[in-house]
């Protein structure tokens, strides 16, 4: 008992009518096996299809995935049809479609990085928001762009796209990839010029219906490189969001479009100027502080002033002889600290104003660093309150 493979003889197959053959629970789901099928079973880094199975006369039954198994291809549904029932399959078209054009697209760009690199494609995901495909060696960025340039070129000459099942002496003499040894009837997917690939699953029937092929990344991974890719209308979806994000900055900066990046680049030299200022003017400004604080004294201080000019202001007051420094920062809705004792152990003690005023943090005996989820009356209450026991 098999199930007759519709989508291997035409791809573009959306619906199909067939009997079941078998229904059986399968957890929480059902796993529903068909006579024939236009619907695919995960396989060759693709996913399983989705859609609906209706009884004539009846509701939808909602096809979550499809699966191999036992000869048979499994409709995973949330709800049970009884066997022998004829059923309406319909697949969700958009879905398989968009997934037809990223896994064609993808036979392209692995034809192209072997002829002209030598690279092997050694692994492919063909998610449904990006496309993974890991690559047996180094590429540049710029040979990358080389690949999408003459993939796009395929797209435009609309070659046809041809699946077919060679005989045993056929394959001795044909030159084609495969990531793994096979078995059987072995599917061979063609696109002339291209790609000569072994390949289980559907792709489209001509290259211009894969629209546009659209690197997005590519990352050393492994010994090789790891690129991310969409195609089709996920491509031109990508495409548009970041051509109005360009556009936007573009406005926002009062430069072309085509200047973004210089203006961007001159943005942030003048915000590394900016930051050193502010660097500058804290520590001058904890100086300064520091400089108002009584010496032999616990001090507490609150200051607008960033991690490094607080620790600044810590030190320049244990220079200056305070014996103690608490100085706090507002962060948000919480307070920043710097404690800094010249002989003190401040463990203890932090551990003390933490529990008080729902405090996180630690350090050395001499400097600790942390937050307090405290207003500054009730910090500088508690620290009043410190003063006075110690002075009993």
């Amino acid at each position: 008992m098999t199930t007759q493979r519709i989508y291997d003889e035409d791809s573009f197959a959306r619906t199909c009518t067939a009997r079941v053959l078998r229904c059986e629970a399968a957890g929480e789901s059902w796993r529903i096996a068909l006579d024939r099928t236009c619907f695919f079973p995960e396989g060759g880094g693709q996913f399983g299809d989705q859609g609906t199975l209706t009884p004539a006369g009846g509701a939808p039954v909602q096809v979550l995935d499809t699966r191999n198994g036992d000869g048979l291809i499994w409709h995973i549904t949330d709800t049970p049809i009884p066997e022998g029932t004829e059923v309406e399959g319909a697949l969700n078209w958009p879905l398989r479609f968009a997934r037809m054009q990223c896994h064609s697209g993808e036979h392209i760009i692995s034809g192209l990085f072997h002829s002209r690199f030598g690279l092997e494609n050694v692994g492919f995901h063909l998610g449904d928001e990006e496309v993974l495909v890991d690559l047996s060696g180094p590429v540049s960025w710029a040979e990358v762009q080389e690949v999408e340039r003459l993939a796009n070129e395929a797209v435009a000459l609309d070659l046809p796209v041809q699946c077919t099942y060679p005989s045993a002496e056929e394959l001795k003499t044909l030159t084609y990839r495969s990531k793994i040894e096979l078995t059987g009837p072995v599917r061979i997917v063609t696109i002339p010029g291209y790609d000569v690939c072994a390949c289980c699953a559907p792709h489209v029937q001509r290259t211009g219906q894969i629209g546009l092929i659209h690197f997005l990344s590519s990352q050393n991974w492994k010994g090789g490189v790891r690129l991310r890719l969409l195609c089709g209308s996920r491509a031109v979806e990508d495409v548009m969001a970041k051509q109005n994000s360009v556009a936007a900055i573009s406005a926002r900066l009062s430069a072309h479009q085509s200047q973004v990046a210089q203006a961007v680049e001159r943005l942030n030299g003048e915000l590394v100027a900016l930051k050193q200022t502010h660097a500058q003017l804290g520590r001058q400004t904890a100086q300064l502080l520091a400089e108002t604080l009584p010496v032999g004294e616990t001090a507490v201080c609150f200051a607008e002033l960033d991690t490094a000019a607080l620790r600044a202001l810590v030190n320049a007051a244990l220079k200056r002889g305070v014996p103690l420094c608490a100085a706090f920062a507002p962060s948000g809705e919480r307070f920043s600290y710097i404690l800094g004792a010249a002989e003190e152990d401040l463990r203890p003690l932090v551990r003390e104003m933490n529990d008080a005023l729902s405090g996180r943090g630690g350090g050395s005996a001499a400097m600790v660093q942390g937050s307090v989820a405290a207003t500054r009356p009730e910090i500088q209450r508690w620290w009043d309150a410190r003063k006075t026991v110690n002075k009993s």
